[in-house]
């Protein structure tokens, strides 16, 4: 039998209910050792914003292959200054029947329910509610439903957290728990469209892009000769992103903009996406990548997370030593990571950098000339680089002063890597999906560490492609339409 966790802020947070030793604190759960029996977990912390601790609470309980209610994919809907989204759902996508029922039952334009679990306080809607619960699993939420002409719509998921709840509300909560607790791990349907062009998602403003004009330009002219018409779109066409059969973003990804809107917009339309709202969750977390290479025995270097609670200084110099590599959990493009000398130096950029964060990446120091670079899609190695220090620096990247400075390159062919690096580079990637990826490693003599598994790598003509040429544009590009037909068909 699964054990359950319910994981809370602060012990006070579960004081107006039963005792139970299945409720730890969130500190608690982050240092909790991993059990390879399932894991069921309720995530009941205060906030679910992005990097707030409800944030790493599901983000943690996923590494660990446990089964969390939220899931990453709900809290990734969130907008990092709000704590609700739109839906903007007409009830005939839930039920038709339900849809009909609200027509003729309820008056006026508007209507609030809140849902324990997926239960409410109206019995003949609940059909309703656990409907939306199986597809925005939090487990108290605040629904809005509008009315726009003769038609009921849900206009707005917002998230309910235990220190808001009312005495009446808490009593609905605890009742509703008990009886929910077996049935609230299903997952949602979710719907498919079947049309066959692909939409390349670009900032052209973008300093740093994934790919850069000439390598978008090859991508067209690989899908064109493969029978696939590529459109490239920004930001300003999400509400046209169902029309197509395939979305490649080639911008660069994180959970809090709208690149990541635009992966979970496609994904539930049921369109073939790369990078997928998982792979970018995963990926653009090292807090995540920490935790799941530490389970799948990946090679590392040594590692220590800490957070603005649970910090020794003492305890991390001991395990890491100096010099140290310090990481912000989102950081990309060597931004976010920085390296300290002493106490001194550790004290001060941790005091800086937990005005911003919960946790901490502490690493040990790998000095290496340069760095590999795997790319990998479905689950196959496509390309190989090695990526040199920028001059007179230990990154590839440089930001110091006006202008981002990068080190040189040397691209080959995967079959000339060592099979231990490439070996080594797949199981990375064997626990995060089958998108496309870039594997960063040092090697040491015979020692390997996987640094970070990137969602959204470079593919950058003159640079990536050097080795392949237009082939590799060929392979990604025929990874897609090989999806998009097994989408269409069914197989």
């Amino acid at each position: 039998m699964s054990r359950l966790f319910i994981v809370v802020e602060s012990k006070d947070d579960w004081s107006p209910y039963f005792p139970s030793d299945d409720v730890i604190t969130f500190d608690e759960y982050l240092q909790s050792p991993y059990d390879k029996k399932p894991v069921r977990t309720i995530n009941l912390c205060r906030s679910y914003k992005y990097l707030s601790k409800g944030y790493y609470c599901s983000l943690l309980a996923e590494s660990r292959g446990d089964k969390v209610i939220p899931g990453l994919k709900d809290l990734g809907r969130l907008e990092n200054d709000r704590d609700f989204f739109s839906a903007s759902l007409p009830i005939s996508y839930f039920s038709k029947s339900l849809d009909t029922k609200m027509q003729k039952e309820l008056q006026g334009t508007e209507l609030i329910l809140i849902s324990y679990f997926g239960l409410c306080d109206t019995e003949w809607l609940n059909k309703l509610t656990r409907k939306i619960f199986e597809r925005y699993e939090y487990p108290v939420q605040e629904l809005k439903f509008v009315k726009s002409g003769s038609r009921w719509f849900l206009d707005s998921v917002k998230p309910i957290t235990l220190d808001d709840l009312d005495d009446q509300q808490e009593d609905v909560f605890a009742s509703s728990l008990e009886s929910s607790i077996s049935l609230m791990w299903r997952k949602p349907r979710r719907r498919k469209k079947y049309k066959y062009d692909m939409a390349i998602l670009i900032d052209p403003e973008e300093k740093l892009p994934p790919s850069n004009k000439k390598a978008l330009k090859n991508f067209v002219n690989a899908g064109n000769n493969l029978g696939i018409e590529c459109t490239f779109i920004t930001k300003d066409d999400f509400t046209n992103v169902a029309e197509y059969d395939g979305l490649f973003i080639r911008e660069t990804t994180a959970v809090n903009n709208h690149t990541f809107k635009f992966a979970q917009k496609a994904e539930e339309e049921g369109i073939i996406i790369v990078d997928d709202p998982t792979s970018i969750l995963k990926c653009t977390n090292k807090v995540f990548l920490t935790d799941l290479f530490k389970r799948k025995g990946v090679p590392i270097p040594e590692t220590a997370l800490f957070s603005n609670v649970s910090m020794e200084i003492n305890k991390v110099v001991e395990q890491i030593g100096f010099p140290m590599i310090l990481k912000v959990p989102d950081g990309a493009f060597s931004l976010g990571v920085f390296k300290v000398s002493n106490v001194a130096e550790l004290k001060l950029k941790c005091d800086e950098l937990f005005k911003s964060t919960h946790l901490i990446i502490a690493q040990e120091y790998l000095p290496t000339e340069y760095d590999w670079r795997i790319g990998v899609f479905g689950g196959k190695a496509i390309y190989a680089c090695r990526y040199y220090m920028a001059r007179g620096h230990w990154q590839i990247y440089n930001h110091a002063g006006n202008t981002t400075k990068s080190g040189g390159f040397e691209t080959m062919s995967v079959q000339s890597v060592p099979q231990a690096v490439i070996k080594t580079a797949l199981n990375a990637c064997s626990d995060i999906g089958d998108g496309l990826y870039g594997v960063d490693l040092k090697q040491v003599g015979d020692r390997l560490a996987v640094i970070e598994v990137n969602d959204n790598p470079n593919v950058d003509a003159g640079v990536e492609d050097k080795w392949l040429g237009n082939d590799l544009y060929h392979l990604i590009m025929q990874e897609f339409l090989m999806r998009m037909e097994r989408n269409h068909y069914g197989y």
